[in-house]
């Protein structure tokens, strides 16, 4: 390491130290709300922004679009890092909250592309890359912050607090939506309602941005200051020295990029694959995936605190081999729980409703709504719409088929069992990883240098993730389509992109990352 470390106070009361893990995370907390009800509501915003006419082209440039935002956080990362370490870790997450907030709630005002075309995506794109800058250079400031406050030997587990928001902001989406969704009637949210999640971000990003302006600076921060031991040129020293760069780099490939992978599919991948894979009802999904997301949430903080005692190393290593050896069977036993040529229909309980609407425009919609009964409890619904248009000339609209699954009890708290092991392996690399990051690097250039491959990891490697796995898993269903069984079990075929990426960083970190602990960290 480099740089002239400053000593952090050893005064700090708990209570001081709770309000400013509060404040840290109620703001980060609102900014993972931000940026993931995007992703929750991809499949509704597939048909908003995108013409209608090619649905898996649709789907895959809304996650590309949702995957754009991160993408960019690494530039974020690298823009408010900078600014964080010469101004400080305070004012730097609060302009990142304004931009974050802003963003959000703009996207909830865009006309659909039936309105306004080829704006509508490139709008939306738009305000996706300002979200990506913003909470690029949101997390390392929140952690940063939190871990300068925190007193030798506890690191682990008050960052890990920090860690928490992530989840807990998918989780709140999830709820709004879902909230939302039931108030309104399935009809109006998908016409409009998908909006409301989007607005309503303002009043609490409002909430978070007067808490943060009561916050003091951190007080390592604060003493380097005083002593004039601030870095002139943060992204010079963090990058351009060959030490700092090697420990960036074994950072990026060692840790964070395969905690990215296991984030990313044990939470957002695994909710898009029982939607889009299993077909399992909206409500339902999202239910189980909040249900296994709040039972495994305080992992967080367990693992946090046990890396305090054991070191980070072994804690994030093991989660990651245990995504690489059993994302397979977990996923082929989640499809098989509501694969419907595997169970017994009785037939003589099928249903059949139609119903008939009419659109402002005077377009007449007809829902035939199939229903099906199984013998273990499963019923599944197909639902078809098809639009008469009353314009002259206009071209046939192609019916829009969709399907719904509701399990029946026991294969759904099985498939909250089966989400909820995948989140646990997120809290065991994900709960240590603040206090490991921010051991590596000098208080000087702490903010600049934890940053960029955290983002890279989770923003790229990790982000990337529900785009690329989908994107194999359509790409096997072609190849199927075309050569009959030609790939086995294709919609398994996603999950070898997270298995390569995590089996690779297993590698490097097991050879060449030190177990460090908050006891044998430097300050």
């Amino acid at each position: 390491m480099t740089g002239k470390q400053a000593k952090a106070p050893q005064t700090v009361s708990n209570r001081t130290l709770f309000s400013v893990i509060s404040a840290s995370s109620v703001g980060t907390l609102i900014e993972w709300y931000d940026f993931y009800i995007f992703g929750s509501l991809a499949a509704i915003l597939s048909t908003q922004f995108f013409p209608k006419d090619n649905p898996t082209a649709a789907l895959l440039s809304t996650l590309a679009t949702f995957a754009a935002g991160f993408v960019v956080r690494p530039f974020g990362a690298l823009v408010f890092g900078r600014l964080g370490d010469l101004v400080g870790r305070k004012y730097t997450f609060l302009v990142t909250l304004v931009l974050m907030g802003g963003s959000t709630f703009a996207i909830g005002l865009i006309p659909g592309y039936a309105t306004i075309g080829f704006w509508a995506p490139l709008l939306v794109l738009l305000l996706r890359l300002i979200q990506g800058l913003a909470l690029g250079g949101e997390y390392g400031g929140a952690a940063t912050y939190v871990a300068e406050y925190a007193p030798k030997g506890r690191r682990g587990f008050y960052t890990s607090f920090i860690q928490t928001t992530a989840t807990l902001g998918l989780f709140m989406s999830l709820g709004v939506i879902l909230m939302t969704r039931e108030s309104l009637g399935v009809d109006k949210f998908s016409e409009w309602g998908w909006r409301v999640p989007f607005l309503l971000s303002i009043v609490l990003v409002g909430v978070s941005i007067v808490i943060r302006l009561r916050m003091a600076e951190s007080p390592l921060f604060s003493k380097l200051k005083s002593e004039g031991n601030l870095s002139k040129n943060p992204l010079a020293e963090s990058f351009g020295k060959k030490k700092n760069l090697k420990i960036v780099l074994l950072a990026l490939f060692g840790a964070t990029a395969g905690q990215g992978v296991i984030w990313y599919t044990g939470q957002f991948y695994a909710l898009s694959f029982i939607q889009k894979a299993c077909n399992i009802e909206f409500v339902q999904s999202n239910i189980i995936v909040a249900i296994a997301l709040l039972a495994a949430t305080p992992f967080f903080v367990i693992f946090g605190g046990l890396s305090d005692r054991i070191g980070r190393k072994g804690i994030m290593l093991t989660g990651m081999l245990l995504g690489i050896l059993t994302y397979r069977p977990i996923y082929d036993k989640l499809y098989s729980l509501a694969d419907l040529t595997t169970k017994q229909e009785f037939s003589d309980a099928r249903t059949i409703d139609r119903k008939l609407s009419k659109r402002p425009n005077g377009d007449l919609v007809t829902t035939t709504t199939t229903t099906h009964f199984f013998a273990d409890g499963l019923v599944a619904k197909d639902i078809e719409k098809t639009i008469s248009t009353t314009e002259s000339g206009s071209k046939p609209v192609k019916p829009e088929v969709t399907k719904a699954v509701t399990l029946p009890t026991g294969s759904f708290w099985l498939m909250v069992v089966l989400i909820f092991v995948q989140v646990l392996y997120v809290t065991m690399v994900y709960g240590p990883v603040a206090a490991f990051l921010v051991e590596l690097f000098p208080t000087r250039i702490r903010y600049t240098s934890m940053s960029l491959p955290y983002h890279i990891g989770n923003g790229i490697f990790g982000g990337l993730t529900p785009f690329i796995a989908t994107a194999l898993v359509a790409t096997a269903t072609k190849a199927n389509e075309t050569i009959p069984g030609s790939v086995d079990k294709p919609y398994l075929e996603g999950l070898w992109y997270p298995i390569l990426v995590a089996g690779v960083c297993f590698i490097i970190g097991l050879l060449y990352l030190k177990n460090k602990s908050d006891n044998t960290a430097e300050d």
